[in-house]
């Protein structure tokens, strides 16, 4: 009889980073389960991707948690604050900015952690990144490292001495070696969404911090982003 594969809960947002997560998850042999979430934000388009990569990659199971970041406020991402566009590189790495969602990564580690417990995982591959992203705290090394003690305490896996491991292996990528990652991978970009703002009549609004950083990315890695753009006028 074959040994039955490892699980891993794969936090997929439909984007870029998340999908070449999963795809190296795949490479790895887990048997996949992705977590996406409809948070209240600004846009859906990347729900409908993140269905559409799951079924590609023949994820075991792909739920999507239902909560409204609305209520709290905070962020650009969940309410009518305008989302900052055509930054300069400078800009985008010196602070924190309006599309940051107050404790995003810690409730989406929260709900895939519980589901790790449900579905019997021992394993957390979540997409983060600390060179090329737009100044998150909550994507740091250090982050990632505090909240894995955290849940050896928090759940009975842990107690049991069976504790959840959170693989980050973006973590010290840059954007364009993540998307040579995923290209080596064979991840089709075409179906990923990075914009933050996309407009009505396209998929990407080229100008936005997450866009930037991807055309960057793309750009570096001597490859063509299969995603169309506006003209600039």
């Amino acid at each position: 009889m074959s040994e039955e594969k490892k699980k891993a809960i794969v936090l997929l947002s439909g984007g870029l980073d998340s999908t070449t997560c999963l795809a190296i998850a795949r490479e790895q042999a887990y048997a996949l389960y992705a977590l996406s979430f409809r948070y209240g934000q600004r846009h859906l388009r990347e729900l409908d991707m993140a269905r559409q990569i799951g079924a590609h990659f023949g994820v075991e199971r792909h739920i999507v948690v239902d909560f409204d970041m609305r209520t709290i406020g905070g962020s650009a991402l969940t309410g009518e604050e305008e989302v900052p566009k055509d930054r300069s590189e400078g800009e985008i790495g010196g602070g924190i900015p309006v599309t940051y969602v107050p404790a995003r990564n810690t409730i989406f580690l929260s709900f895939a952690l519980a589901w790790a417990e449900v579905v019997g995982a021992h394993e957390i591959f979540i997409g983060v990144n600390a060179l090329d992203y737009s100044g998150y705290p909550d994507c740091r090394p250090e982050y990632i490292q505090a909240y894995e003690k955290m849940a050896a305490l928090a759940t009975k896996m842990g107690l049991e001495g069976r504790p959840v491991s959170i693989h980050t292996p973006l973590i010290r990528l840059t954007k364009a070696e993540i998307i040579r990652k995923g290209h080596g991978l064979g991840v089709d970009f075409a179906m990923t969404h990075s914009c933050y703002d996309p407009p009505v009549d396209g998929p990407a609004c080229g100008r936005c911090d997450s866009c930037l950083l991807r055309r960057k990315g793309f750009s570096e890695a001597g490859l063509e982003d299969p995603i169309p753009y506006p003209e600039r006028t």
